[in-house]
């Protein structure tokens, strides 16, 4: 049992591992993936009231610039010493000292006081004063500059018209603005005295970078795109950043309408920037439930290793049990479910051990009765034919022979008999044959011959009783067919065992014959083929030989079925009784047996016997 292959186990402990790891797995990543989405929420909001706040700051600025500007052509608008020099008439001395004292003055002072660059242009209606020109109009403000320009250059252009309607004032992009992002506020001068006059127009520009203020709140290099709209048309005035990556979608748009402008500063936020930290967080959420996972799995680890000791101490107890050791007991302290299992475990184990030993000397009383049962059998047999004998030669007179035979047979039952012993030693029983034999001579006289071979060193091996007459008996009952006979008893050691045989040459036994009487011994395919016995092959038997064997159910078969019968029960299946035989050559008995006179598992004695 011990050497049959184990099958390979999970422990239970590490299986319930399984549905802990998956448990911890998915409480990981269920509580990583809300603290994800609250931080994407979070910095989603954190990120628009940021960006709402620098919106509101630009609008603010935006708006404090645009009245700034709005407030200088309102000044110029409204001065009357400036009106009065834009339509002063006379001598190019005169429009001279005008411009110089006048006009110039009062374009130079807003352009001091302003913080950022701005290009103010005045067209005049009066064709006395100078022109005075700075840089190209066309190009990119750089630096504050003034300009008086001739109204002349205004002829078909669209926003000197749309600078005299309404009221005369309002923001606007003309000319080449669009291109340089700049905006300018147009102002139609009025002439003081009756206010429908137009004398002139005042243009001022100014840089839409200036009037946005700083962009460190946009960064537009991380996906964020800032607008200035024109809200009545729907035209884009301004755009800085990623116009692309604005319109993706997911982006997040806010808007702050600049006040009494119609404008709309507008910015929109990529998913990238709103992600940015998310990403970083993301990893960092990956990163500590990672760790989390490996300290619960750790733990889990340890845990299912403690509580798996006891179970594997429980498993290892219960395969030596299997294996047949009954003498293991477990010993657990504390109060749990692992001691009741103890407990119960070592309650059957005692009980099985009870019931076992019981089940052995049962078994080992059944199998002693069923020796003594058959030893009974012999005995009888044998008395019947010698006092049948007896009696044969009492009726003729042969009172001599007679007394030999009973001396005999009196020698013949005290060495049978031994004081009840089961086993005795070989040169006992070689004995107990030969005053068998010598009972046999009184009635045949000198007409069959007897030779032992016995080694000389095997007389003390115990063998059982009465185990070698019965064949020799047969030798007297079936083999002998002519006038002489002759008998060879022979005893060796095979290693660990004791071989015994009986050769006759008397008449044998056909194949037929041998066969059945095979088949009357206990497992005949046990017994091997006659050529297997001191090479004598088995060869063909007239049926008169098997009528003078009185055929192989009779007596010789029933002798030799019970001393095979008795070797099996005694020494196990591998020893027994085998015959061959030659028709008209004799016949030989191979008997087999342990040469220490014990059961081939070891465990019956004859010391035990004795002890009994």
């Amino acid at each position: 049992m011990s050497g049959a292959k184990r099958k390979s186990y999970i422990p239970y402990s590490y299986k319930m591992m399984i549905p802990y790891l998956l448990l911890v797995l998915v409480t990981d990543a269920l509580i990583g993936t809300i603290s994800y989405r609250m931080l994407v929420e979070s910095r989603t909001e954190i990120a628009r009231t940021n960006i709402q706040a620098a919106m509101q700051q630009t609008r603010t600025n935006m708006h404090y610039q645009m009245e700034e500007i709005k407030r200088i052509s309102d000044t110029l608008f409204g001065s009357v010493p400036f009106q009065r020099a834009l339509q002063k008439r006379g001598d190019e001395l005169q429009a001279y000292l005008t411009m110089l004292d006048e006009i110039v003055p009062k374009l130079q002072e807003p352009l001091q006081l302003f913080g950022n660059p701005l290009r103010i242009e005045l067209y005049t209606t009066n064709p006395d004063l100078y022109e005075i020109e700075g840089d190209d109009p066309s190009t990119k403000i750089e630096r504050s500059d003034y300009y008086v320009l001739s109204a002349d250059r205004l002829r078909g252009s669209a926003w000197a018209e749309q600078a005299g309607a309404g009221d005369g004032s309002r923001w606007m992009q003309v000319e080449s603005d669009a291109e340089h992002r700049q905006l300018s506020h147009l102002t139609r001068l009025l002439s003081y005295s009756d206010y429908q006059t137009a004398i002139g127009y005042i243009r001022i520009t100014a840089r839409l970078d200036d009037l946005l203020g700083r962009f460190d709140a946009f960064p537009v290099e991380k996906g964020m795109t800032l607008r200035l709209l024109d809200q009545p048309s729907g035209r884009t005035l301004y755009e800085k950043g990623d116009a692309h990556e604005a319109d993706a979608p997911g982006h997040l748009t806010l808007s702050e309408a600049v006040p009494g402008s119609g404008y709309v500063i507008q910015a929109v936020v990529s998913q990238r920037y709103l992600q940015e930290d998310a990403r970083r967080l993301g990893l960092v959420i990956v990163g500590v439930c990672s760790v989390s996972f490996a300290v619960m799995a750790l733990i889990g680890f340890m845990v299912a290793r403690l509580s798996g000791r006891k179970m594997r101490k429980i498993v290892t107890l219960v395969q030596s049990f299997q294996d047949g050791s009954l003498e293991k007991r477990i010993r657990f302290s504390g109060k749990d479910e692992f001691v009741q299992i103890a407990d119960a475990f070592n309650t059957m184990a005692e009980h099985v051990k009870e019931l076992i030993s019981s089940v052995f000397a049962q078994g080992q009383k059944r199998k002693q009765a069923e020796l003594e049962a058959l030893q009974a059998q012999i005995n009888p047999h044998f008395l019947y034919n010698t006092l049948s004998t007896i009696s044969s030669l009492a009726n003729m007179g042969e009172t001599r022979q007679v007394t030999e035979m009973v001396k005999g047979l009196s020698r013949f039952y005290r060495l049978s008999l031994n004081e009840g012993r089961v086993l005795i030693p070989l040169g006992q029983e070689l004995e107990q044959v030969l005053t068998y034999l010598d009972i046999q001579r009184v009635k045949y006289a000198d007409a069959f011959s007897v030779h032992l071979d016995a080694e000389p060193d095997i007389g003390e091996l115990r063998v059982m009783k009465l185990i070698l007459q019965p064949f020799v008996e047969n030798v007297f009952k079936h083999a002998w067919y002519g006038e002489s006979i002759a008998i060879r008893i022979t005893a060796r050691r095979l290693g660990a065992d004791l071989e015994l045989k009986v050769i006759d040459n008397g008449v044998g036994m056909n194949a037929e014959a041998l066969k059945r009487l095979r088949s009357g011994t206990a497992g005949s395919a046990a017994a091997p083929a006659a050529s297997g016995l001191a090479g004598e092959p088995s060869a063909p038997a007239p049926a008169a030989a098997i009528r003078a064997s009185g055929s192989a159910g009779a007596g010789g078969s029933y002798g030799l079925r019970n001393v095979d019968e008795r070797i099996r029960l005694r020494y196990g299946e591998r020893y027994g009784i085998e015959v061959g035989s030659v028709f008209g050559g004799g016949t030989t008995v191979r008997i087999l047996l342990p040469a220490e006179g014990e059961w081939e598992d070891g465990i019956v004695r004859e010391e035990k016997e004795e002890g009994r």
